[in-house]
């Protein structure tokens, strides 16, 4: 994989976001394969489509590309704030890929996908209205948190300069697939903050205990729920099913 973009491209362009969009793009298209079967081309969609920039022939999966300068952070901008949580609820929401540059040396330094199905509303942060005075004025736009989304959620094909392996990249997306079969929103809610959670703990292998150390904060989190720690028990045991954990005896779990 090469890591460079084509500096040629952005001849004759005198915008600095045109310049970045074409260079990304082209990039996305000519080295990145599908996360999802591993198709080896990744075509591009007309420009202003709604269902995203790219999508595999192979498959039918679609992604939306997001270019950020320098460091990833914790948040993506991203478009209308009514619009993204409308797309939530469809069958065609994108998965994201998020492209991070060094403009300087015109090279890839981060490049990751997010599966659509870590998409939940909780994840989506409304900005403040546009001024009376703003071209768009009470426009509301909205921003991704990443910090929100499990780390598992977070496959990436270069990370700090490094390629990782195509056979990770695959098997990385293959482990979650199972949230696409869980419909309803709060449901799939609950089990992404039951593997953040488990991320908090910082290691394979843990204990139910140590879930149950996360009570209060569930609880503020799902207020209606007066049951937590049931709760808790309920979607360790999905995520065992589902094979995202084993269980090792004695209240212990380990992440597969």
């Amino acid at each position: 994989m090469n890591l460079y973009f084509d500096k040629k491209l952005a001849d004759g362009y005198t915008s600095q976001s045109q310049k970045i969009r074409v260079l990304t793009e082209n990039w996305v298209g000519n080295q990145i394969y599908c996360p999802n079967c591993g198709h080896l081309d990744i075509d591009k969609y007309p420009n202003n489509k709604a269902v995203g920039d790219f999508f595999c022939s192979n498959c039918k999966e679609d992604y939306e590309l997001k270019s950020k300068k320098e460091n990833v952070g914790n948040k993506i901008v991203d478009g209308a704030y009514r619009t993204m949580i409308e797309r939530l609820q469809s069958s065609n929401n994108p998965n994201f890929f998020l492209l991070n540059y060094d403009l300087q040396n015109f090279d890839v330094l981060n490049f990751l996908v997010i599966p659509k199905h870590f998409f939940v509303p909780d994840i989506i942060e409304e900005r403040k209205p546009l001024s009376p005075t703003a071209r768009r004025a009470g426009w509301i736009g909205c921003n991704i948190l990443l910090q929100s989304i499990p780390q598992t959620g977070k496959i990436f094909f270069v990370k700090n300069r490094q390629v990782e392996p195509k056979e990770k990249v695959l098997t990385e997306w293959q482990k979650t697939l199972f949230l696409r079969e869980e419909k309803e929103v709060s449901a799939k809610g609950w089990l992404l903050d039951i593997m953040n959670c488990v991320e908090k703990l910082g290691r394979k292998e843990f204990s139910l205990d140590e879930v149950y150390a996360f009570e209060n904060f569930l609880s503020r989190k799902h207020p209606e729920n007066k049951h937590i720690k049931d709760k808790i028990r309920q979607q360790l045991q999905v995520l065992r099913d589902k094979n995202y954990l084993e269980f090792l005896g004695g209240g212990k779990y380990k992440i597969r």
